[in-house]
């Protein structure tokens, strides 16, 4: 084992992984292969708010559906679970750091981890601890003069950096095991009974993305601009793929999309501007899409032989055929878009930064409902130009060269309620956390 990790196992609790809450596992985007995809009868528009859960920090993780709990994770250094039927709070576990991981349930355990450096899994009826996981710590992507910006020798936290990874399990009863990366540069396998190391891999950067399980491997990309292929039961490198990088400038030009796998394919975005469809077993490219210098933050979804991704900067929904990555239709958001899309039927379910909560329909690429945050609806006539997130708009009169101005820029966005969490779709309803601090349930119809 690594000099600085360790696992803390809390006597008389390891017997919370059980069959007692048997079904399908619920994780990041809706499966181990991160599908995006909910086996639901069809829902194409949004109905009444059910209710809204509200935290003391803002909510970058997505939320977890299991059992009539919803878990979520907040900046507040909490783990949520909250009651479907009433949105009121079951329980609460505090941790030492700000929860961007999304929670993970398999088994009667959630699994997240926390900005404190620990990985934790408690009982998902309780909230009591059954183990935790220290890595070798958790931070931001940073760098000094970040993007040129001034003063040159600060160091300035990448305010996009949104996520940490959030776990995995496999379906093997006979072994179960979890998986997850660190900012320790690490992708750990552990036992996921009692918490203990099976296996690491290290990479030369941190790794913020989720991993995806498909056909005995592990896919998951890197902030080293390398994504990966590791072999699920040994830990050991199958193959690499290098993605671009401009590190002279400081953009920062690693992998915080995470992958989704189908049709022999795995898919991935980049911060270099592409997305990426490889050949899973070889590591060769079957296509990529040039999204023009935008980022790819939003992990994919894929249905229907066809493949849905969502960019940054140029504010783009699009999809493409997922064999040859001929495109079918573009549809334009109202800013950045990170939430990763939940398909339904005919219908794509995102968020953006702005605060809106797009339905859209993947047969036309047109847009067949809308939600809005409180935030957005008390500021998006004074923040937004033309209803659209124009970070020029906002920084005018403004030093753009200081990296205090991106600051201050952002924490008006903020009041916006923008949605980065991906939401999650359970009974005729859709569940998304947002930055003003809410875990939203949202009937659809």
């Amino acid at each position: 084992m690594l000099k600085y990790l360790s696992v803390v196992i809390l006597i008389g609790t390891s017997t919370a992984f059980c069959q007692a809450h048997p079904g399908r596992q619920a994780v990041f985007h809706a499966n181990e292969m991160h599908t995006g995809l909910y086996a639901e009868r069809n829902f194409n528009s949004f109905g009444n708010v059910k209710w809204k859960f509200k935290t003391n920090g803002k909510i970058f993780s997505s939320p977890a559906v299991s059992n009539g709990t919803a878990y979520i994770g907040s900046e507040d250094h909490n783990l949520y679970a909250v009651d479907l039927k009433t949105g009121k709070q079951l329980w609460k576990f505090t941790t030492g750091g700000a929860v961007h991981s999304s929670p993970a349930v398999h088994n009667g355990l959630v699994c997240f981890g926390s900005f404190d450096g620990y990985y934790y899994a408690v009982n998902a009826t309780t909230g009591k601890i059954t183990w935790r996981f220290k890595t070798g710590g958790e931070r931001t992507v940073g760098a000094k003069g970040l993007w040129m910006m001034k003063p040159a020798g600060l160091y300035m936290d990448d305010l996009f950096d949104f996520f940490l990874s959030s776990p995995v399990f496999n379906d093997d009863n006979n072994a179960p095991a979890v998986y997850f990366g660190s900012s320790d540069g690490n992708l750990y396998a552990l036992n996921a009974v009692n918490g203990k190391l099976k296996w690491a891999f290290k990479t030369n950067g941190l790794i913020h993305t989720s991993p995806a399980l498909y056909n005995g491997k592990i896919y998951f990309g890197s902030w080293d601009t390398y994504f990966y292929a590791i072999d699920v039961n040994t830990g050991k490198l199958v193959w690499k793929f290098k993605t671009g990088e401009q590190p002279v400038i400081h953009l920062m030009e690693g992998i915080q999309s995470s992958a989704v796998c189908g049709n022999g394919i795995v898919y991935f975005g980049a911060r270099d501007g592409y997305f990426y469809a490889l050949n899973a077993n070889t590591g060769e490219t079957a296509w990529k899409y040039n999204a023009g210098g935008s980022w790819i933050l939003a992990t994919a979804a894929i249905s229907n032989s066809t493949v849905y991704i969502a960019t940054s900067d140029s504010y783009l929904f699009l999809a493409f055929d997922a064999s040859t990555g001929k495109q079918k239709f573009s549809f334009k958001a109202n800013g950045y878009l990170y939430s990763s899309p939940a398909l339904l039927g005919n219908t794509a379910f995102f968020g953006d930064f702005t605060g809106k909560l797009f339905a859209v329909n993947l047969v036309t690429g047109k847009l067949s409902g809308h939600f809005t945050t409180s935030g957005r609806n008390l500021y998006a006539a004074k923040l937004l130009k033309n209803d659209t997130l124009n970070f020029g708009y906002l920084s005018n009169g403004q030093n753009n060269t200081l990296y205090t101005t991106s600051v201050n820029i952002m924490n008006q966005l903020y009041t916006l309620g923008p949605i980065v969490s991906s939401p999650v779709i359970s009974e005729g309803t859709i569940y998304f956390g947002s930055a003003d601090g809410c875990l939203y349930a949202i009937n659809l119809k």
